[in-house]
Protein backbone atom coordinates (compact mmCIF):
# COMPACT_ATOMS: atom_id res chain seq x y z
CA UNK A 1 0.00 0.00 0.00
CA UNK A 2 1.18 3.54 -0.75
CA UNK A 3 0.85 5.54 2.49
CA UNK A 4 2.13 8.92 1.26
CA UNK A 5 3.92 10.61 -1.60
CA UNK A 6 6.44 13.42 -1.41
CA UNK A 7 7.54 15.06 -4.62
CA UNK A 8 7.06 17.89 -7.09
CA UNK A 9 3.57 18.71 -8.35
CA UNK A 10 4.07 18.74 -12.13
CA UNK A 11 0.52 18.80 -13.54
CA UNK A 12 -3.01 19.73 -12.44
CA UNK A 13 -6.24 18.73 -14.18
CA UNK A 14 -9.89 18.10 -13.16
CA UNK A 15 -9.30 17.55 -9.40
CA UNK A 16 -6.29 15.33 -10.06
CA UNK A 17 -2.61 16.09 -9.96
CA UNK A 18 0.56 14.34 -11.02
CA UNK A 19 3.29 14.15 -8.40
CA UNK A 20 6.80 13.42 -9.68
CA UNK A 21 8.62 11.26 -7.13
CA UNK A 22 12.19 10.73 -8.33
CA UNK A 23 11.18 10.43 -11.98
CA UNK A 24 7.98 8.43 -11.45
CA UNK A 25 4.68 10.30 -11.94
CA UNK A 26 1.76 9.35 -9.70
CA UNK A 27 -1.73 10.55 -10.59
CA UNK A 28 -3.61 11.41 -7.42
CA UNK A 29 -7.27 12.46 -7.09
CA UNK A 30 -7.84 15.31 -4.62
CA UNK A 31 -10.75 17.04 -2.97
CA UNK A 32 -11.58 20.44 -4.42
CA UNK A 33 -10.25 22.10 -1.26
CA UNK A 34 -6.80 20.46 -1.54
CA UNK A 35 -6.71 20.91 -5.31
CA UNK A 36 -7.25 24.67 -4.99
CA UNK A 37 -4.54 25.03 -2.32
CA UNK A 38 -1.72 23.30 -4.25
CA UNK A 39 0.44 25.04 -6.85
CA UNK A 40 2.44 23.75 -9.79
CA UNK A 41 6.16 23.13 -9.19
CA UNK A 42 5.73 23.06 -5.40
CA UNK A 43 7.16 20.22 -3.35
CA UNK A 44 4.17 18.55 -1.70
CA UNK A 45 3.48 15.69 0.67
CA UNK A 46 0.17 13.92 0.26
CA UNK A 47 -1.20 11.16 2.47
CA UNK A 48 -2.73 8.62 0.10
CA UNK A 49 -5.42 6.00 0.01
CA UNK A 50 -4.77 3.29 -2.58
CA UNK A 51 -8.14 2.07 -3.90
CA UNK A 52 -8.04 -1.18 -5.86
CA UNK A 53 -10.97 -2.33 -7.94
CA UNK A 54 -11.37 -5.14 -10.45
CA UNK A 55 -10.66 -2.90 -13.42
CA UNK A 56 -8.65 -0.01 -11.96
CA UNK A 57 -6.30 1.21 -9.26
CA UNK A 58 -6.67 4.77 -8.00
CA UNK A 59 -4.79 6.98 -5.56
CA UNK A 60 -6.73 9.50 -3.48
CA UNK A 61 -4.60 12.19 -1.81
CA UNK A 62 -4.97 14.40 1.25
CA UNK A 63 -2.82 17.21 2.62
CA UNK A 64 -3.52 16.12 6.23
CA UNK A 65 -3.71 12.77 7.96
CA UNK A 66 -6.99 13.87 9.60
CA UNK A 67 -8.60 14.27 6.16
CA UNK A 68 -7.38 10.81 5.11
CA UNK A 69 -8.81 9.21 8.27
CA UNK A 70 -12.14 10.99 7.71
CA UNK A 71 -12.13 9.71 4.11
CA UNK A 72 -11.57 6.15 5.38
CA UNK A 73 -14.50 6.55 7.78
CA UNK A 74 -16.71 7.88 4.99
CA UNK A 75 -16.00 4.96 2.62
CA UNK A 76 -16.80 2.53 5.44
CA UNK A 77 -20.43 3.67 5.20
CA UNK A 78 -22.57 1.43 3.00
CA UNK A 79 -23.28 3.13 -0.34
CA UNK A 80 -20.50 5.72 -0.03
CA UNK A 81 -17.63 5.04 -2.40
CA UNK A 82 -14.37 6.94 -2.80
CA UNK A 83 -15.80 9.46 -5.28
CA UNK A 84 -18.75 10.31 -3.01
CA UNK A 85 -16.37 10.58 -0.04
CA UNK A 86 -14.18 13.00 -2.01
CA UNK A 87 -17.28 15.01 -2.94
CA UNK A 88 -18.15 15.30 0.76
CA UNK A 89 -14.58 16.38 1.59
CA UNK A 90 -14.80 18.94 -1.22
CA UNK A 91 -17.53 20.82 0.66
CA UNK A 92 -15.10 22.44 3.12
CA UNK A 93 -11.90 21.75 5.07
CA UNK A 94 -11.90 18.32 6.75
CA UNK A 95 -12.46 19.75 10.23
CA UNK A 96 -15.62 21.56 9.11
CA UNK A 97 -16.97 18.38 7.47
CA UNK A 98 -16.13 16.37 10.60
CA UNK A 99 -17.90 18.96 12.71
CA UNK A 100 -21.00 18.84 10.47
CA UNK A 101 -21.14 15.06 10.91
CA UNK A 102 -20.64 15.40 14.68
CA UNK A 103 -23.52 17.91 14.77
CA UNK A 104 -25.73 15.49 12.75
CA UNK A 105 -26.12 18.02 9.92
CA UNK A 106 -27.39 15.72 7.13
CA UNK A 107 -28.48 18.72 5.05
CA UNK A 108 -24.89 19.95 4.91
CA UNK A 109 -23.54 16.51 3.90
CA UNK A 110 -26.24 16.10 1.22
CA UNK A 111 -24.92 19.23 -0.56
CA UNK A 112 -22.04 17.11 -1.90
CA UNK A 113 -22.28 16.19 -5.58
CA UNK A 114 -23.76 12.70 -5.98
CA UNK A 115 -24.76 12.35 -2.32
CA UNK A 116 -28.49 12.14 -1.74
CA UNK A 117 -30.53 12.69 1.39
CA UNK A 118 -30.59 9.00 2.36
CA UNK A 119 -26.84 8.58 1.90
CA UNK A 120 -26.21 11.71 3.94
CA UNK A 121 -28.44 10.42 6.74
CA UNK A 122 -26.63 7.07 6.65
CA UNK A 123 -23.29 8.89 6.97
CA UNK A 124 -24.59 10.75 10.03
CA UNK A 125 -26.01 7.63 11.69
CA UNK A 126 -22.91 5.51 11.05
CA UNK A 127 -20.24 8.11 11.83
CA UNK A 128 -21.62 10.57 14.36
CA UNK A 129 -20.15 8.66 17.32
CA UNK A 130 -16.91 7.87 15.48
CA UNK A 131 -15.77 11.37 14.47
CA UNK A 132 -15.49 12.89 17.94
CA UNK A 133 -17.26 15.76 19.61
CA UNK A 134 -18.22 18.89 17.72
CA UNK A 135 -15.73 21.73 18.09
CA UNK A 136 -18.50 24.27 17.62
CA UNK A 137 -22.24 24.15 17.10
CA UNK A 138 -23.52 24.97 13.66
CA UNK A 139 -21.56 26.60 10.81
CA UNK A 140 -22.71 30.22 11.10
CA UNK A 141 -21.49 30.81 14.65
CA UNK A 142 -18.10 29.32 13.92
CA UNK A 143 -15.12 31.40 14.87
CA UNK A 144 -12.74 31.66 11.90
CA UNK A 145 -9.71 30.92 14.07
CA UNK A 146 -11.12 27.53 15.18
CA UNK A 147 -11.36 26.23 11.62
CA UNK A 148 -7.92 27.55 10.67
CA UNK A 149 -6.33 26.05 13.78
CA UNK A 150 -7.86 22.61 13.26
CA UNK A 151 -7.65 22.51 9.47
CA UNK A 152 -4.02 21.34 9.42
CA UNK A 153 -3.49 20.51 13.10
CA UNK A 154 -0.10 18.83 13.38
CA UNK A 155 -0.86 17.62 16.92
CA UNK A 156 -4.04 15.90 15.71
CA UNK A 157 -2.10 14.28 12.85
CA UNK A 158 0.64 13.16 15.23
CA UNK A 159 -1.84 11.60 17.67
CA UNK A 160 -3.45 9.66 14.82
CA UNK A 161 0.00 8.55 13.65
CA UNK A 162 0.53 7.20 17.17
CA UNK A 163 -2.53 5.00 16.72
CA UNK A 164 -5.44 7.03 18.10
CA UNK A 165 -8.53 7.18 15.93
CA UNK A 166 -9.97 10.54 14.86
CA UNK A 167 -12.55 10.56 17.64
CA UNK A 168 -10.07 9.76 20.45
CA UNK A 169 -7.48 12.22 19.12
CA UNK A 170 -10.09 14.99 18.95
CA UNK A 171 -11.27 14.27 22.50
CA UNK A 172 -7.69 14.16 23.82
CA UNK A 173 -6.94 17.62 22.36
CA UNK A 174 -10.20 19.11 23.60
CA UNK A 175 -8.93 20.92 26.70
CA UNK A 176 -5.40 21.59 25.46
CA UNK A 177 -4.37 25.18 24.70
CA UNK A 178 -4.05 25.55 20.91
CA UNK A 179 -1.33 28.18 21.34
CA UNK A 180 1.16 25.73 22.88
CA UNK A 181 3.92 24.27 20.71
CA UNK A 182 2.95 21.03 18.92
CA UNK A 183 5.12 18.79 21.15
CA UNK A 184 3.59 20.19 24.35
CA UNK A 185 0.07 19.81 22.94
CA UNK A 186 0.78 16.16 22.14
CA UNK A 187 2.16 15.49 25.64
CA UNK A 188 -0.83 17.21 27.28
CA UNK A 189 -3.28 15.32 25.07
CA UNK A 190 -1.69 11.97 25.92
CA UNK A 191 -1.95 12.83 29.64
CA UNK A 192 -5.67 13.63 29.14
CA UNK A 193 -6.40 10.12 27.90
Amino acid sequence: MIAHLKGILTEKFANSVIIDVHGVGYEVALSQIDFDNLNLDDEVKLYTYHHIREQAEELFGFTSLAAKKLFELLISVQGVGPKAAMAILSLAPAEEVRNAIANADATYVSKASGVGKKSAERVIVDLRDKVGLPTYYGRKNEPQTATKALENDEALDALMALGLNLSDATKALEGVDANLPVEERIRAALKNR
